[in-house]
């Protein structure tokens, strides 16, 4: 089974200052690499006065498409290290950008790529992943008068149901004629889902798997002390 990483569900910025220069990183989900060079120019912008905005980004289902800048920085201190945090952290489809405000205290090599690999790792640490996975698609269409109860029952089930720690999605419903409930789940899952719904309705009600398939985001649950 093929494995795709991870990502991350919301834009990140974070401030390090070392030895008086300031490493603002900024760290985004993205969907292709001309999204990711779209994120690097709006922080060349915004950040116009600083000595430089390095950058590393990776895309791809399978992060095989991958770049990063020194940006003026010595060959090999900036966007390297930067591309090896989100490498190391198994991410796709994001860019890194760290703007650096020099303080007037050089860093030397070794200790600009400690910084920039810093600022970078430092910043995922805040973020919240989004482990992807192929899905199946499960329907459920049900008379309007009883599209709250099962609402509320898929819910439950999504959140209760991941199978060998790949979780369930619930996509928005559709009210027409009936109303119609949208499953992404594990295959494993299928059958188990099938038999609550049936349950739930003494059979009236019937989950539809329609083969359709889907590489689908599910955020990972929060680490709780």
């Amino acid at each position: 089974m093929t494995t795709y990483p991870s990502t991350i569900a919301a834009a990140i910025d974070h401030e390090l200052v070392i030895k008086k220069s300031r490493f603002i990183t900024h760290v985004a989900p993205v969907a292709s690499p001309e999204d990711a060079d779209a994120v690097i120019a709006a922080v060349k912008k915004r950040a116009w006065d600083a000595r430089h905005n390095c950058s590393a980004q990776v895309t791809g289902d399978l992060g095989d498409r991958a770049r990063s800048s020194d940006d003026g920085e010595p060959s090999g201190t900036a966007g390297i290290p930067m591309l090896e945090v989100l490498r190391r952290r198994e991410l796709t489809d994001v860019v890194a950008v760290v703007t650096r405000y020099f303080g007037g205290i050089k860093l030397g090599a070794g200790g600009l790529v400690r910084a920039y690999s810093s600022a970078v790792s430092e910043a995922l640490n805040l973020a919240t992943l989004v482990d992807r996975h192929v899905l199946t698609e499960v329907t459920i269409s049900v008379n309007h008068a009883d599209a709250g109860r099962f609402d509320n029952l898929l819910r439950d089930w999504v959140r209760g149901h991941g199978v060998q720690g790949i979780g369930a999605v619930l996509g928005d419903p559709v009210y027409g004629a009936t109303a119609r409930f949208e499953v992404w789940a594990p295959p494993a899952a299928v059958v188990g889902l099938s038999a609550e719904i049936a349950a739930a309705s003494g059979g009236a009600v019937e989950a539809v798997l329609t083969g359709v398939e889907r590489l689908v985001g599910v955020p990972r649950p929060p680490i709780r002390g």
